[in-house]
């Protein structure tokens, strides 16, 4: 998706381009279940700030009717049939949830938004999901001079909480449901992201529910300042993935460099307002060459304007790439409206795009994978920043339809994309054995304020990434799921026949995005190169994400088909 894709399993959820009562067969304290203790039981009355009562933690079992909407996410690919999901709302509540799962030998997972493309949350494995949506407040917290943000928030509300009451905000993804849990701690990343940088950037601190080797169950507070003894599960949030390391429960955000203790001067402000802009070639028109043009001029200017310093960082771009059953190829570009001449970077820009490609370009009238027509934006438009999130976040019809089934796919560019390879894609989003309007590749900014930062300062190490491609097709019909698998399968492993099948790191290409992630880089049948899936991943971090797991999650209870491994495994 456009963008921040992400994942707690603490689930992964997702995504991108800016971008819970108790229940009537069984809720109470969970007294009686094993999951409290008298100090957790106590505790879990009032919240952790002291600020409010917490109820009781609801329990959802297969009788509640709840149940079969909350063992699911958003991809409908991926259920399960667990005991029970609980709705903690205090971070005592979570750790009674975990302990008394560590305590049973039963399988948890949790869930932050539910915006998974693989099951690392939902799976035939889970016994117990411990669902965040409970805690969900933003707010100051003045002895961390800190804004919080709890696990289970969604980013629009984020966006709204920060802004309306600050001025303030994080760069985070588009979708509105994407929970905070597993969106930032995959390394979370939107509209804002060339001119903002990345969420983790922002990141002060982190609360996390880890287990012990010898079965406890204990709460982590981890920042990033230098003498923090636990700085290292800090800097493993900051990009590492969700689920690996134990339960997150809360982030909290200042900028580094920050001063004071006024939370509107404590993180970046956005842009009062951007021009939004669409346009939109027909594939009609769109010869070899032609299409060929389009994608070099995108990838040209990435690689050229990759580093911070310039008015550049304040222009976000997709293109989206769609397979030609859908009539037209789409670009969208959002620009900070506030720069000195902002109009004429725009118009700069849309004509580095469209030079030699010798089509018009025409107001953009489908949708284009995660992003609604936009006929209305053909003349850029001027909008506020909360109400251009707002638009982005909400507009998206294929990203909030919940009876959907997705795959995905991601791979980063540190340069334009190759002739060989821009054959490929060619040649897979011109088949006549597909007939899918969703299916794409979205090619997203990446680069300045993202590039500031050293690819080993934080868990995230695409730093030298100029552009972002994304892979998406999503189906209703469960009879569809073997074509279109089909597809987008021949489709990236013939993109990177020359390396395996899989965008290996060198100097074209950098690897994938954890919070896309795809466990057929972990199949030998398409990942046929020597390079595993945990560097495309995570690249020259892995050894010490590794030594972070034995560290925090040395019985490796938080696990999922993609996790990191502890150092023996």
């Amino acid at each position: 998706g456009l963008g921040t894709m992400a994942r707690h399993e603490q689930g992964i959820h997702r995504r991108n381009f800016l971008a819970g009562g108790a229940a009537a067969g069984g809720a109470a304290l969970l007294t009686g279940t094993g999951l409290a203790t008298p100090a957790a039981a106590a505790e879990g009355t009032a919240a952790a700030d002291g600020t409010a009562a917490a109820e009781p933690i609801s329990t959802v079992t297969p009788s509640d009717k709840r149940y079969q909407d909350l063992v699911r996410g958003y991809n409908q690919r991926w259920s399960a049939e667990p005991e029970k999901i609980c709705l903690a709302e205090t971070t005592a509540q979570v750790q009674a949830v975990v302990q008394s799962a560590v305590k049973a030998g039963k399988r948890l997972t949790v869930r932050s938004g539910g915006h998974c493309h693989e099951d690392w949350v939902f799976n035939s494995d889970v016994r117990v999901v411990l669902d965040m949506a409970k805690m969900n407040r933003v707010y100051f917290d003045a002895e961390k001079n800190a804004v919080c943000v709890e696990a289970g928030a969604q980013l629009l509300n984020v966006y709204e909480r920060m802004y309306r009451g600050w001025g303030v905000t994080i760069p985070a993804g588009i979708c509105f449901q994407v929970g905070a849990g597993g969106h930032v701690s995959g390394g979370g990343w939107g509209l804002l992201c060339r001119q903002l940088g990345l969420v983790v950037d922002h990141l002060y601190g982190v609360e996390v529910v880890t287990v012990t080797v010898g079965g406890s169950v204990k709460v982590v507070v981890a920042t990033r300042e230098p003498n923090d003894p636990n700085r290292d599960l800090w800097w493993a949030h900051a990009g590492g993935g969700g689920g690996n390391f134990g339960v997150i429960t809360r982030f909290w955000f200042r900028t580094p460099g920050a001063v004071g203790t006024d939370p509107a001067k404590l993180l970046p402000q956005p842009p009062a307002e951007v021009l939004l802009h669409a346009a939109s070639w027909p594939w009609a028109e769109m010869t070899k060459e032609r299409f060929a043009r389009l994608l070099t001029n995108y990838g040209n200017w990435h690689a050229e304007h990759l580093r911070p310093g310039t008015v550049h960082d304040h222009l976000f771009s997709a293109l989206w790439l769609t397979h030609k059953s859908n009539g037209y190829i789409g670009l969208v570009t959002q620009l900070d409206a506030t720069v000195p001449d902002a109009r004429q970077v725009l118009d700069d820009f849309l004509a580095a795009m469209a030079e030699g490609v010798d089509v018009a370009s025409e107001p953009m009238v489908t949708h284009m994978g995660e992003m609604a027509a936009m006929p209305e934006f053909a003349e850029p438009r001027k909008m506020p920043w909360l109400q251009a999130a707002r638009y982005a976040s909400t507009t998206n019809p294929t990203l909030n339809d919940p009876s959907l089934n997705s795959d995905n796919k991601s791979a980063y560019y540190r340069t334009a994309i190759p002739a060989t390879q821009i054959d490929a894609f060619y040649e897979h989003l011109t088949r006549d054995d597909l007939a899918n309007t969703t299916a794409n590749v979205q090619l997203s900014s990446f680069g300045g304020r993202i590039n500031a930062v050293a690819p080993d300062a934080t868990a995230f190490p695409h730093r030298e990434a100029a552009y972002k491609a994304a892979w998406s097709i999503w189906w209703t019909d469960p009879a569809q799921e073997a074509a279109s698998l089909r597809w987008i399968r021949e489709f990236y492993h013939g993109v990177y026949a020359e390396t395996g099948g899989v965008p290996v790191i060198n100097d074209v290409t950098d690897g994938c995005y954890v919070n896309y992630p795809d466990i057929d880089l972990s199949d030998p049948k398409y990942n046929t190169s020597d390079v595993p899936w945990t560097e495309l991943y995570y690249k020259g971090n892995y050894a010490k994400l590794q030594q972070v797991k034995k560290t925090y999650d040395p019985r490796d209870f938080f696990r999922h088909s993609q996790s990191v491994r502890l150092p023996s495994a």
